[in-house]
């Protein structure tokens, strides 16, 4: 039954004037809502037995399937990969090393750039060791995108070392590829670590130890050894030892960056309400 259909007849029961379509509904959505009185023993057990068959299934496929597949689609591949999730989407020419003791997400997706120049070089991931990439992380190779060691990527961060379309709409929708000046390589030093819903555009290099706060748009470099935030990104702090050693003083640079961007955008929506 198509939703238009479910909710037709949703509204015609509710709506019928005879006292029989309106009791049908009630009746229904009782029988939707139905549980059973199971005791707290049974329920626990219950959930035990579901999650152990659901991580038994996902151990078996992860390393008889997913990873040794995964595998095979790369150039080289270090020691103890931990493949979580299913198998990443690729596409696109690409070429992929990972280090020793990496962890990623089975959502995540690597593009590469595809060209018509034939003498073009194949775009390159270059993974380092102990790199931890997050649920669907986009990646979007031009040139090269390396990850140096110990590198952080937290869920739905977007690396974009090419764009995918020309700006010209005649050569976009004729399929055509992006220009050659708007593809770049991308590079996070060692110890860089990205909050969930960063994006990082081409041209970028993002210096070791580096902290970018959620939902930040990286549009240019950025030094060693910082906390930037805000769309573009800026440096709001330096990261010192006593910085590093006070989660409270990190996320509380945080926690003002965003309520700095709070009050911009209601500045914002008020200037578009006075025009």
């Amino acid at each position: 039954m198509s939703f238009v259909t479910a909710h037709n007849l949703k509204y015609w029961l509710k709506n019928h004037p005879s006292p029989w379509g309106p009791r049908l509904f009630v009746f229904l959505k009782q029988c939707r809502n139905a549980s059973l009185p199971t005791p707290r023993w049974f329920n626990k057990s219950l959930y035990i037995v579901c999650t152990s068959a659901r991580d038994a299934f996902a151990t078996l496929t992860r390393v008889f399937v997913y990873t040794p597949a995964f595998k095979g689609r790369l150039q080289q591949c270090g020691q103890a990969l931990y493949l979580y999730g299913g198998l990443p989407f690729i596409s696109g020419p690409v070429s992929i090393s990972v280090g020793n003791q990496c962890r990623i997400s089975g959502q995540t997706t690597f593009s590469g750039r595809s060209t018509t120049t034939p003498s073009a070089s194949v775009p390159q991931l270059i993974i380092g060791n102990n790199v931890g990439i997050g649920w669907q992380v986009t990646m979007a190779i031009g040139q090269t995108i390396e990850l140096q060691d110990n590198v952080r990527i937290a869920g739905r961060c977007q690396l974009f070392g090419y764009s995918g379309h020309p700006l010209d709409a005649v050569k976009r929708a004729k399929g055509e590829p992006d220009e050659d000046y708007r593809v770049g390589s991308i590079v996070l030093e060692q110890d860089v670590w990205l909050g969930s819903d960063v994006t990082v555009q081409t041209g970028v290099r993002i210096g070791q130890g580096t902290i970018v706060a959620a939902g930040s748009v990286v549009t240019h470099d950025l030094p060693p050894f910082v906390i930037a935030a805000g769309s573009p990104a800026k440096v709001i702090k330096s990261i010192t030892a006593d910085t590093a050693s006070s989660d409270a003083d990190v996320l509380s640079v945080i926690r003002e960056q965003k309520i700095h961007q709070d009050h911009d955008v209601e500045n914002n929506e008020q200037e578009n309400t006075h025009e």
